[in-house]
């Protein structure tokens, strides 16, 4: 009897630690494009999220923001990093949602970092928002993320798109153009150090150009979802002072379908392992409860809203 009950016990802890070890939900995690800051960060967040809390994380490299949306309600993708402003366009069926409506099958669960608006250029007579006029920019895909931001900066220093001969690419394709001198500048949004423009800066003569002073404060009153943020010396090569602009910010969704119990994991993931998560990636440096909860204007996952709850932190759910 004893040595049946020793196999029996034998069995079952064998049982258990293959139970540990073994995802109990699986996601798929929608970023961006390779050279973004949205796929690296992603694959940093999904393997804590892995590690952590019992589900297994694929991360997949897309279109950015509006294909994650989409594709969370077409539901290929659990999890997606988007923007602030673009999840609200989803949200309200407005500007790239104008067309297909409002899409209300994803909800936030926490902000990231800022994702600032950086306009880059290798071209010596490009000072300012300005002096766009007429060069040939790149603004992002029609409809992304990208493409409104650009327009927005521009309608805020008196362009039009019409005023510039617009080209539409993404963050890897539009590092090409400036290189290969087929466009004069590009709008890149992503959190700063963005690899397409780390690389660029290093190889040539690239400089940002800053969004600030009355385009900034323009901008700011007609769409309070932008704020002012500094882009630090040093950030890339060749960069010996200070860049202000404008910057949205990088958020984590979920489908609104996800259980409340793999949310309040998957965030406590993510937020108990802020230092290790920086240590391998620098976004996770602007990790926080503050960062996470402020500024949202889609409904918090109930999951999430537990957590944070938890911290002393109430956010809006539905």
């Amino acid at each position: 009897m004893k040595k049946l009950m020793a196999i029996i016990m034998a069995v079952a802890m064998v049982l258990a630690l293959a139970a540990c070890g073994t995802a109990g939900t699986k996601m798929t995690m929608g970023t961006g494009g390779t050279s973004g800051t949205y796929y690296g960060y992603g694959g940093v967040l999904g393997q804590y999220i892995q590690n952590n809390a019992n589900i297994g994380v694929t991360v997949v490299s897309t279109d950015g923001s509006k294909a994650n949306i989409q594709g969370i309600a077409a539901g290929n993708y659990q999890l997606g990093t988007v923007q602030s402003d673009v999840m609200s366009y989803a949200w309200e069926g407005t500007r790239s949602f104008e067309t297909e409506g409002k899409i209300d099958s994803f909800r936030t669960v926490a902000g990231l970092y800022a994702e600032s608006v950086q306009l880059v250029t290798m071209d010596p007579e490009i000072r300012s928002v300005a002096d766009l006029k007429g060069k040939s920019v790149s603004i992002g895909a029609p409809g992304s993320g990208v493409y409104f931001n650009a327009i927005d900066v521009l309608t805020a220093a008196g362009l039009t798109e019409e005023d510039i001969k617009a080209q539409y690419q993404s963050f890897a394709d539009s590092a090409d153009a400036l290189k290969d001198g087929k466009i004069d500048a590009a709008f890149i949004v992503a959190g700063a150090p963005t690899p397409a423009i780390t690389e660029l800066c290093t190889t040539n003569d690239a400089y940002l150009v800053p969004i600030d002073g009355e385009v900034a404060e323009a901008l700011m009153a007609s769409c309070p979802f932008y704020t002012t943020y500094t882009i630090p010396a040093g950030t890339y090569a060749g960069q010996e002072s200070d860049v202000t602009t404008v910057t949205v910010k990088a958020t984590l969704i979920v489908s609104a379908s996800a259980t409340e119990e793999d949310v309040y994991n998957l965030t406590a993931a993510i937020f108990n392992n802020i230092e290790a998560i920086t240590a391998e990636n620098a976004k996770g440096a602007e990790l926080s409860l503050e960062n996470a909860t402020s500024g949202m204007t889609v409904p918090f996952h109930a999951g999430a809203a537990k957590y944070f709850a938890e911290k002393g932190i109430e956010v809006v759910t539905e």
